[in-house]
């Protein structure tokens, strides 16, 4: 059973109403939708864990509030700036300095791409929540959205699913799939989110075994 520090409600329906109205709709794979999703799936995660929600909860809602699209080069410096930009949140909440520290610390290394390799619990469930939302179906929907916004192709005409040449998912969405999608549950922190994960990825494949047929049925 879990012995987390829970969070008082009322603060944490603050935390969620300033979420909504700080983080732009502009990419809906960085939306509120996206950053409530990942808050959901640390809830989730946190049930198996002892934790501090006050840490949780916030590093959920606030890890995208600063987002570039990723083909920007002030995307590697977006989670740095989503912590800067929670730590002034939580300083007009009477947040402890301790707290917000820790806060900070889970937001600016929550990013795939730095491969921090995380001790605090916090920080890996973070990771674990993020990291969820990057298979599966919803990974799907949100690696085409980012696909349009990027204005790059679907995929390599030659070779779509990377057999003979390494991904670029600079240059074609499908391209992700194997760079990370598939990826995500092997770096996955905590049992719960490891045998999600594993559920996710098996679609993943279903979803490339399909359209490998399609592509060929034409």
């Amino acid at each position: 059973m879990s012995n987390s520090i829970f969070m008082d409600k009322e603060l944490k329906e603050k935390l969620i109403v300033i979420a909504k109205q700080k983080i732009s709709n502009d990419d809906p794979s960085h939306d509120f939708e996206h950053a409530f999703r990942v808050m959901k799936n640390a809830e989730l995660i946190s049930k198996s864990e002892k934790v501090d929600l006050d840490i949780i909860i916030p590093a959920a809602l606030f890890h995208d509030i600063v987002n570039y699209p990723k083909h920007d080069p002030k995307a590697n410096y977006a989670t740095d700036e989503s912590a800067l930009v929670a730590e002034e949140i939580l300083k007009k909440l009477n947040y402890s300095k301790d707290k917000i520290e820790k806060v900070k610390h889970c937001i600016s290394n929550c990013s795939f791409s730095k491969g921090v390799k995380h001790e605090m619990i916090e920080a890996q469930i973070l990771q674990d929540a993020d990291g969820l939302e990057a298979t599966g179906a919803i990974s799907i929907m949100r690696t085409f959205c980012s696909t349009g916004t990027m204005r790059r192709p679907f995929y390599n005409s030659e070779d779509p699913f990377c057999k003979s040449r390494e991904p670029d998912s600079k240059k074609q969405a499908l391209d992700l799939f194997y760079a990370r999608l598939l990826k995500v549950k092997d770096r996955m922190y905590t049992k719960t989110a490891k045998k999600i994960a594993e559920r996710r990825t098996k679609f993943l494949y279903l979803f490339l075994d399909e359209l490998n047929k399609e592509l060929n049925e034409t």
